[in-house]
């Protein structure tokens, strides 16, 4: 991977290797034989890994799985005909759960396999619209915002951003000045990611020997990514392509670590497949509803470590100092951003009409800058996110939205109550459908 900087934080840990649990729930008889439904699950997956690089986002399970999976290749036909028999398989089975939690965890295989199908559909040749796409993929479809509204959300934003000239020139010209310098980047994530930690550490038990690594990288399609390696342990990445801003070292602290990433996967690896035996958690397909709530979550991770305008009062007393940047205009920075919500879905709805045909590439570029108040060069990145993850970028707001709203039901304005919910959709078995409940 490439990088031009290298942080170690707590130290290693072993990536435990897992075996598959003879006693699991999803392991049932049929026709006088074990089906094991978590280890052909896995292999599936790791199948459809073979075929396409960036599949597997993380897997921690048996060697053995995976050295079985690429000395015997599957090809896309049989791989779906596997997938087919284990949404049959996994319908049969789901009756014998007796818990709520198992319940769950049949719905949620089920939905992952409604993914796998889809993808390799995808990889065959097939077309879906944007919003089929998502419903597949990531069990949720984004809502649609008109040009019209965004076009009023700007307007609404002409008064509160500061300076002369068109709106977006302001608006860079006044954010510009709170980008972290290079040389500063080191210490402002490191006190950020810190205090995300701290933050979270207040509300969850942290998995024992939990661990990061930082690394700084570039030519990347992605602001930051969480590539988790099993044992608790994650390496984080930064790309620094283009200028960080400062709201980005707490959102990207929270979102790649603490409460987010690093933190939903070790719960996941901790309270499911250690604690339960349930393998099939020990792989993690990108293109699943796993993304959803996980992008979702952390998200809004951010919200939940530092409620209120904890995250403004933060940044001004520990990070603008680390940054040698001036904290007094850091409320006027808070509410510049805050302003911004009326704009929340712009990106999803440029990717929706770009790869729905709608619009062309230099229109997109046009749109995201026009309505996301960027910069021609962070659009251009912006957009190579969407041609790589297509769908994918509805994960982020429509996630995080539809998180805050399961934590307002069931946590209300108890702040106990609410890490409680949000605890839950880190450590059960959760996609956005079955986040209404």
């Amino acid at each position: 991977m490439r990088g031009n900087k290298v942080k170690t934080a707590l130290g290693a840990i072993a990536i435990l290797a897992l075996s598959a649990c003879g006693s699991d729930a999803a392991d049932t008889t049929e026709n006088g034989g074990k089906s094991q439904i978590s280890e052909r699950y896995v292999k599936a997956i790791l199948g459809i890994g073979e075929h396409e690089a960036g599949y597997i986002d993380a897997y921690y399970g048996p060697e053995a799985w995976a050295d079985d999976v690429k000395n015997n290749k599957k090809s896309l036909t049989e791989l779906k005909k596997e997938v087919a028999s284990l949404q049959k398989l996994v319908e049969e089975t789901a009756p014998t759960a007796k818990s709520k939690i198992e319940k769950k965890r049949f719905i949620f295989l089920t939905k992952q396999l409604i993914a796998a199908d889809a993808r390799i559909r995808m990889l065959e040749g097939e077309k879906f619209s944007f919003d089929e796409e998502t419903r597949l993929l990531f069990d949720a479809v984004a809502p649609k915002v008109t040009k019209e509204e965004l076009e009023a959300a700007l307007t609404k934003l002409e008064d509160i951003v500061e300076g002369d000239g068109p709106l977006r020139e302001r608006y860079l010209a006044f954010t510009q000045q709170y980008n972290i310098p290079a040389d500063k980047l080191d210490a402002v994530f490191d006190a950020a990611i810190q205090a995300c930690k701290t933050k979270t550490a207040e509300h969850l038990d942290l998995p024992q020997n939990e661990s990061f690594t930082t690394e700084f990288v570039t030519d990347k399609p992605w602001s930051g990514y969480n590539w988790y390696q099993g044992g608790a342990n994650s390496l984080i990445q930064v790309n620094t392509d283009l200028p960080s801003p400062m709201s980005a070292a707490v959102n990207l602290g929270c979102h790649e670590g603490y409460p987010g990433h690093h933190v939903y996967n070790a719960m996941l690896e901790q309270k499911l497949v250690n604690e339960r035996g349930w393998t099939e958690y020990s792989v993690y397909p990108l293109y699943s509803p796993q993304s959803f709530i996980a992008e979702g979550t952390a998200s809004y991770g951010r919200f939940m470590a530092f409620p209120g305008n904890e995250q403004n009062e933060f940044e001004k007393a520990v990070l603008y100092p680390l940054a040698g940047l001036n904290p007094a205009k850091g409320d006027k920075y808070r509410d510049t951003l805050a302003a911004l919500k009326g704009l929340s879905y712009a990106r999803i709805e440029g990717a929706r009409r770009y790869l729905d045909g709608d619009l062309t590439r230099e229109e997109t570029i046009e749109w995201l800058a026009r309505y996301n108040l960027i910069s021609r060069e962070r659009a251009e990145q912006s957009l190579d996110f969407i041609e790589t993850y297509r769908g994918y970028v509805i994960n982020y707001t429509l996630g995080a939205d539809l998180s805050k709203a399961y934590v307002d039901k069931h946590g209300g304005n108890d702040h106990s109550a609410r890490w409680d919910a949000y605890e839950k959709l880190l450590s059960e078995p959760f996609t956005a459908s079955m986040m209404k409940d």
